[in-house]
């Protein structure tokens, strides 16, 4: 048995790699350092074919960078789980529509226009449609930190320290966070991800997965990362800080009076939820504070209406607050299924996901809420996942075809140095990189996509849609 490791200090890998060799069988085990990792098992002819077959692995990982190692020396990632502490709210009850049990304390959400993402601790996705019908399950390896969105793509963040993409019908690996990493919120926009973590730093990554910079702020326990075209907006125990989002260069810091723990953006303001019971509206250019709005218990989370019409917040008491933009509170509501750990504004619709792990749908219209608060309120409809949903799991096997279909671009794996890269080779392309899930890249290989988009600033290609082997 032959057991190696790869673990870099800013490179994101932390990895595995062991071949046991028994007579004429090679197994193959791989995967997270303190994982179980996967395993695949082959037969060969002969015992000596499989000792070749076995030394020619170890050759190839040993040239990538593993070295031999002793299990269980390294140990796996750290992983902080956020604090749940919530108690039942004294407000009258908010106009939940219909509510969903996903099974676990619930922390990622994303909702667009077709259906609702909802992630949770024991690392299981749903998708949910507006009206309340569960349509899809994806089961990830570790618990969901957070479901971001990022143009066409979808993607959740998990305790394993992967970034998944699940804008497909297998979730694929897309980025990689270095073990040394406590990842506590992750955003990404246009390629670029942003990760805060326990220490109170922020650290960004690029479209191939590589380290860009990484700073330390004034404080610990980052929660909050925003990201847009320009900047990054960190938030931690001692306000929020942007950093340009090219080189690093700090451009503003606010140390509120607080602990930051989550924040929303719209254009032109960044919105941070405190422990101190606030929500601040600061100004993306210069850091300024715009408006404050009063919450009576730790702000959970925050959201706003498009162009930060209202302001929504939930707090630790199980209520959720509505806001308008100058700072005056319209309204207080219970949840009546816990406190709301994240939430989205969506015509006229307030999706949160909650400490017991439900994913709830209040109706946030004008008429609704006048109702709630003279104790006129809904029957919430409980939504049920259908014994017979299948549930998906991430994958590397790739469906392989012959040739390509006429609307679907073929992509290519060639060796850069010591890095692999893949290209567009189907015509009238520029000779860009493409983003692509690095598990399944091979010196050589093509592979067809559903199509390639070019980068908002331009300089490389998002693949998207379903990936196969063309052989």
């Amino acid at each position: 048995m032959t057991y190696l490791e790869l673990s870099e200090d800013g490179g994101g890998s932390h990895k595995f790699y062991e071949v046991t060799v028994a007579g004429t069988e090679v197994t193959i085990t791989y995967g997270r350092i303190g994982e179980p990792g996967q395993a695949k098992v082959t037969t060969f002819p002969s015992e000596a074919k499989a000792q070749a077959a076995a030394d020619k692995k170890i050759g190839e990982k040993t040239r990538k960078g593993y070295e031999p190692a002793v299990r269980g020396v390294r140990q796996r990632r750290a992983v902080t789980r956020r604090a749940i502490a919530s108690t039942r709210s004294t407000a009258q009850q908010a106009p939940v529509l219909w509510r969903f049990d996903s099974g676990a304390a619930a922390f990622g959400i994303f909702v667009d226009g077709e259906r609702c993402w909802v992630g949770n601790q024991r690392g299981d996705v749903y998708t949910v449609t507006h009206s309340g019908t569960v349509t899809g399950r994806f089961r990830l390896p570790d618990g969901v930190k957070c479901i971001v969105a990022d143009d066409f793509w979808i993607y959740a963040g998990c305790d394993d320290g992967r970034v998944y993409d699940l804008s497909g019908k297998v979730p694929r690996s897309a980025y990689e966070i270095a073990a040394d990493v406590d990842i506590y919120w992750l955003d990404i926009h246009d390629g670029v991800l942003g990760v805060s973590d326990r220490a109170g730093r922020i650290t960004t990554i690029d479209y191939e997965d590589e380290f860009q910079w990484a700073r330390t702020g004034s404080g610990e326990s980052a929660w909050m990362v925003r990201c847009d075209e320009d900047a990054v907006y960190h938030g931690h125990s001692n306000g929020v800080a942007r950093y340009d989002t090219s080189d690093g260069k700090l451009v503003w810091e606010n140390k509120l009076a607080g602990d930051v723990l989550f924040g929303w953006q719209e254009e032109h303001s960044v919105y941070a939820g405190t422990a101190r019971r606030t929500v601040h509206r600061l100004a993306k250019g210069d850091g300024r504070v715009e408006a404050v709005y009063q919450c009576d218990g730790p702000v959970y989370y925050c959201a706003t209406s498009p162009g930060g019409r209202h302001v929504f917040a939930g707090d630790s008491h199980s209520s959720v607050y509505c806001f308008d933009a100058s700072g005056e509170r319209l309204w207080k509501l219970a949840t009546g299924c816990g406190s709301a750990f994240s939430m989205q504004f969506l015509d006229d619709r307030l999706y949160i996901v909650t400490t017991d792990g439900s994913l709830a749908c209040i109706d946030a219209s004008e008429a609704a809420i006048a109702a709630a608060r003279s104790g006129s309120v809904p029957q919430p409809v409980d939504v049920k996942a259908a014994a017979s949903l299948a549930v998906v799991e991430p994958s590397t096997v790739l469906e392989t075809v012959l040739e390509t279909s006429d609307d679907g671009v073929v992509v290519e794996c060639v060796r850069d140095g010591e890095r692999l890269r893949v290209r567009v080779v189907s015509p009238g392309y520029e000779s860009w990189n493409v983003q692509f899930p690095k598990s399944v890249r091979e010196a050589g290989a093509r592979y067809v996509v559903d199509g390639v988009r070019s980068a908002g600033r331009g300089g490389f290609y998002r693949a998207y849609g379903e990936i196969r082997r063309l052989l």
